[in-house]
């Protein structure tokens, strides 16, 4: 299944799921929301049960795509997790994940604008693999962990790299600006999306491409993530992990290049759709 929802930022939301021909249907008459209460109560067992042709066509047009899931309850990140974004920064790969947070306050639609504050002097950019959760998952094992997962997402892992690395303590500080996170526009589920570890991945800002990957040479997979994460603490349903970034960051530049005021932004990942962003100021 692919799901979306639309609506805007501060309104109601309408769920949707895309049909064959890639029509958005509404689903509210099924479940009310496709939010961390919805997963945790079956939403997705729900509406594998219903034929979409029988649901109304949504009224989508010139609307907001807002994320495929209303906000999580915990943002989660896995860094340097790409072993050629690694050899690009310079840093031995890691010997276990590398796991920090978002603000869970960053979480926005695929397509809303990022806020530059004057306070920022090097924002990147980084198209991520996300998971999002379908059930709760603590001290689960890599074979299991798939059946923890409700489905997969774009991700732009925007990053402000000055207070991430200069201004002294956690990375959280650079990650959690307001806008850091668009997500969608869709989630897939892993039965469509085929091999999650052999997904293509691309970044273009201004159109030119700076980052192409594939999910390949990720250093600890889908289900390692979900496995190791799940030893330190209760993932729950709706909560989204950020996986990591191929090569072409900003950052690993030279010179670096940093984002500005009137910059456009584009992201996708192969069958999760694409995400368009532009710079404005705050």
């Amino acid at each position: 299944m692919k799901l979306m929802r639309y609506g805007a930022r501060d309104g109601a939301k309408t769920p949707c799921i895309l049909d064959a021909d890639g029509v958005a249907r509404d689903v509210s008459s099924v479940v009310g929301d496709i939010n961390p209460e919805t997963l945790g109560a079956g939403a997705l067992d729900k509406l594998r049960a219903v034929n979409p042709a029988d649901l109304p066509v949504a009224d989508i047009k010139g609307k907001r795509v807002a994320p495929p899931t209303a906000q999580p309850k915990n943002i989660w990140c896995v860094g340097l997790n790409y072993s050629d974004h690694a050899a690009e920064a310079g840093m031995e790969i890691p010997a276990e994940p590398i796991l920090f947070n978002k603000s869970s306050a960053t979480y926005c639609g695929p397509d809303d604008d990022l806020l530059y504050s004057t306070k920022m002097s090097k924002l990147d950019w980084e198209v991520e693999l996300g998971i999002v959760i379908g059930k709760p998952a603590l001290n689960i094992s890599k074979e299991e962990a798939m059946a923890h997962v409700a489905g997969f997402v774009v991700v732009n892992d925007v990053s402000e790299r000055a207070w991430q690395l200069e201004r002294a303590g956690q990375w959280v500080k650079g990650k959690s600006f307001p806008n850091f996170c668009p997500t969608g526009p869709v989630l897939v589920t892993p039965d469509e999306v085929g091999d999650v570890q052999d997904l293509g991945m691309w970044l273009d800002v201004n159109g030119k491409r700076m980052q192409t990957g594939n999910t390949s040479t990720m250093i600890f997979d889908v289900v390692t993530i979900v496995s190791y994460m799940s030893e330190f603490m209760r993932l729950e349903p709706g909560d989204l992990i950020c996986t990591g970034t191929p090569p072409g960051v900003g950052a690993g530049m030279t010179p670096p290049v940093w984002l500005k005021t009137g910059d456009k932004v584009s992201l996708g990942i192969d069958g999760l759709g694409g995400q368009a962003q532009t710079v404005v100021p705050l």
